[in-house]
């Protein structure tokens, strides 16, 4: 399909697909919802379709956010350290959701016909970057867990079943 005729999530999700699927490390999740790994860090990029609902305005907004500790305990010094990195970082921002206790990376892009591949490219490499950098230096300092800690208890709990006990067997 031409890029002129679709709309802006499906060229901004055709771009996606087209640049980032060249990764081993990529993964459509779902319909506009995509995942990276790199390094600790789980980089999800989601199409947001924005701006008035009218024929004439067709716009997206490509979020690429990464959870970068789980479990965190909310302290003012914890919360203190986000802002001032904030202020440092040359884009994005630190975030808290209390559902969970924690800490996303993210950064907002505009989406559509005219997205730029290279922006997007740099945009889930810084994300991946600070989120694979700081989760170390939270958990360290605040507690919690990185995501991949999180999705690899997950994962075991899946695979054993939650309930079930491990039984080793000695040799007799």
């Amino acid at each position: 399909m031409k890029k002129e005729s679709l709309n802006s999530v499906e060229a901004s999700c055709e771009c996606i697909e087209k640049v980032l699927g060249k990764s081993q490390a990529f993964r459509k999740v779902d319909d506009c919802l995509y995942v990276v790994r790199q390094g600790s860090s789980y980089v999800m990029v989601s199409v947001v379709p924005t701006g008035p609902k009218s024929k004439h305005s067709d716009r997206s907004v490509i979020r690429v956010v990464s959870q970068v500790v789980a479990g965190v305990q909310p302290e003012a010094s914890l919360f203190r350290q986000l802002l001032i990195l904030n202020g440092q970082l040359r884009f994005g921002a630190f975030a808290y959701v209390p559902e969970g206790n924690l800490i996303m990376f993210g950064q907002s892009l505009l989406g559509g016909r005219d997205m730029q591949e290279k922006e997007l490219i740099a945009a889930v490499n810084d994300v991946a970057l600070i989120a694979d950098e700081y989760d170390d230096r939270i958990v360290a300092r605040y507690g919690g867990s990185r995501m991949q800690d999180v999705l690899e208890e997950k994962a075991m709990a899946k695979l054993f079943g939650e309930n079930d006990n491990l039984v080793l067997l000695e040799d007799e």
